[in-house]
């Protein structure tokens, strides 16, 4: 579940487009669903001061479902888009009621209202 920030002058959705392109090299997408409001979560205590370099005490998010319309061998974690260090070592896909549980787990609330907010998505 690629993250990211919004650029100046840059529309939420084009970041996403980005921020997965730059995390994964993906693509080909289309667009299936924007959630229409912004769900927030705090840090915990213990991460208070450290992550996101101490300057925010959370973050506020809005969140796309795409369609990923390419082949599995466009998909690159290890050498993203953008030719910055990977962010992550691998990727699966994983089906959408199993998401929430291999959330760090102060974020497992905030992935309850994402799965909810998607789940007319679902086959």
């Amino acid at each position: 579940m690629p993250q990211g920030g919004i650029d100046d002058n840059e529309n939420p959705e084009a970041a996403a487009r980005r921020e997965l392109f730059e995390e994964t090299s993906v693509q080909s997408l289309s667009l299936l669903y924007a959630h229409p409001y912004w769900i927030n979560y705090d840090l915990p205590e213990h991460l208070l001061g450290k992550a996101f370099q101490g300057k925010y005490k959370g973050q506020k998010q809005l969140w796309f479902a795409y369609q990923f319309d390419g082949k599995e061998d466009q998909i690159n974690v290890l050498e993203p888009g953008d030719g910055d260090p990977s962010e992550f070592d691998d990727w699966k896909w994983v089906p959408t009621n199993e998401l929430v549980e291999l959330i760090v787990p102060f974020k497992r609330q905030l992935y309850t209202e994402v799965v909810a907010a998607f789940a007319h998505l679902q086959n």
